[in-house]
């Protein structure tokens, strides 16, 4: 009998846990859906300075630097979009 009392003890618990964790983040409480950001606000720098130059880039990676799409619709030159990925030297 002791048991069963150990048993619904911890089923108590662990429905309680339960509860309070789908109640923070299905129910009311639960925060708000995040706002999309402007296409300025999704191009962020994503590493540090690695690169002094497009150039440098080139020597260093043996590729050649590639704007994104979002970069050519927001109408950056190459350095503009260069800048923003691998930071402003």
């Amino acid at each position: 009998m002791n048991d069963k009392k150990h048993d619904d003890e911890a089923f108590s618990i662990i429905m309680d846990l339960v509860n309070e964790a789908f109640s923070t983040h299905y129910g009311e409480e639960s925060p708000k859906k995040p706002v999309k950001p402007s296409p300025k606000e999704e191009i962020t720098p994503k590493t540090p300075a690695l690169y002094e130059s497009i150039e440098d880039y080139t020597v260093q990676t043996g590729k050649r630097f590639r704007m994104t799409k979002d970069q050519k619709e927001l109408g950056m030159t190459r350095e503009e979009a260069f800048n923003l990925t691998f930071g402003d030297n």
